[in-house]
């Protein structure tokens, strides 16, 4: 008895250390990441499966920088900045999050809307993005920090349909591995879009901020010592590993799925999540289909919070207000204004012409311009050692974050160019 015992109870307690790295990965891939990953699949069938290889160590070394960033601050990202920085750095910021996270809101409510028409045909979809929205919403002011983390880590489970669906279908999977492994590259605009696309998605500045006011929020509320030890820096690096590691292996099979499905049935204009799921009924069968649109919902309640949440952070931070999911609603009411403010505004695009594509496309451009200066401005902090002590950044993370630094200012100045040819 005690054998059969022990996996299940080893697996329980590497999933107690998982929180903050684990929530971050999985949000990345929100609705408006997997239209994109769908566009990617749809379009150029296997041919973009090796980026899932690059951007996961990218991914893995930004986010831990600023795990370690909220560690050892236990402040958040905003705070840091407006501590170390000039004003203008930090309003400039500020200023272009709100409009960016706030059409990546709205995309990821007209997606979660869409694909629940899809489910249930009878209700709008209008009806269900206001639903879900109410929904969110009150989860965000009435939860705990505590229960909202752990509401958010057991809904990461949710993305395992992505990794079912492949097996639900026919798969070359020796196309599958020497399309992973061997990069193909095509030069042509539509190609070095959906590649700028892709790492726009993956590599976000809305996860920067969350990721380093989750661990601050968490080691304040978990920690009872101020002294952060080389055991708490090992659990959020394997937290953060396991996220981003997660977050790829979603993305890679979204690739997959609609690579070896639709392209290869001629379905190649695919522009929404909704079209995704709704193409590949005919073609692999209604638990493709089912598990592809039910997956759109639970991301969008995993990744929402978190969008709004960031820039709930940012703001508090940025005016010094009282901030803190631990807190009740009348103790941080401007905290949570932002919350709901940016809720409305996201629902309400649904409602003035402004569709899910445009929505993904104007927040792909802003995050473009932001990513290389926060990025650089992580890289500064995480190698000051009047910020970081002696936990300042190792020569691996350098090299990776000086190369996400490259790549996105090369996908920032692609997107500017591709805007206006």
């Amino acid at each position: 008895m005690v054998k059969k015992t022990k996996l299940p109870v080893r697996l329980k307690n590497i999933f107690k250390t998982l929180g903050p790295g684990l929530v971050t990965g999985a949000s990345d891939d929100d609705p408006s990441g997997i239209a994109t990953y769908s566009q990617a699949g749809a379009q150029f069938g296997l041919a973009t499966l090796w980026t899932a290889l690059i951007t996961f160590p990218l991914m893995a070394a930004m986010q831990e920088m600023c795990a370690r960033i909220g560690l050892v601050t236990q402040k958040g990202l905003t705070s840091t900045i407006k501590d170390h920085y000039p004003k203008w750095v930090l309003w400039v910021m500020v200023g272009v999050s709100f409009p960016a996270i706030t059409l990546n809101i709205g995309a990821d409510i007209a997606g979660m809307g869409a694909a629940a028409n899809l489910l249930v045909p009878a209700i709008p979809a209008f009806a269900f993005s206001i639903l879900f929205t109410i929904a969110i919403l009150l989860a965000v002011i009435f939860y705990s920090y505590r229960k909202l983390a752990a509401i958010l880590k057991w809904t990461c489970i949710v993305l395992l349909v992505y990794i079912l669906v492949p097996f639900s279908t026919t798969i070359n999977w020796l196309a599958v591995i020497k399309a992973a492994v061997v990069p193909t590259i095509q030069f042509n605009k539509a190609y070095v879009a959906i590649l700028v696309g892709i790492l726009g998605t993956t590599i976000s500045p809305y996860l920067f901020f969350w990721q380093t006011t989750m661990e601050a929020e968490d080691i304040k509320q978990n920690s009872k010592t101020l002294i952060i030890n080389k055991k708490i820096i090992r659990d959020m690096r394997k937290d953060v590993d396991v996220g981003m590691l997660f977050s790829n292996l979603v993305m890679f099979f979204i690739i997959l799925t609609c690579g070896s499905v639709l392209y290869t049935h001629g379905q190649r204009d695919i522009n929404t999540v909704e079209q995704a799921a709704t193409a590949l009924k005919p073609i692999a069968g209604n638990l493709a289909y089912l598990l592809f649109s039910v997956g759109i919902i639970g991301t969008g309640f995993l990744a929402i919070p978190v969008l709004s949440g960031s820039l709930s952070y940012m703001f508090a931070e940025a005016f010094n207000w009282d901030e803190g999911l631990d807190k009740k609603f009348f103790e941080a009411r401007p905290f949570y204004s932002v919350v709901i403010i940016s809720l409305i505004v996201g629902l309400s695009l649904n409602f003035i012409g402004i569709s899910p594509i445009q929505g993904l496309i104007y927040s792909a451009v802003l995050y473009g311009l932001t990513s290389p200066i926060i990025i650089f401005i992580v890289l500064h902090i995480s190698n000051n050692k009047t910020i970081m002590g002696t936990n300042t950044n190792s020569l691996t993370a350098n090299i990776l974050g000086g190369l996400s630094f490259l790549l996105m200012i090369v996908a920032a100045v692609t997107l500017v160019y591709m805007q206006f040819k």
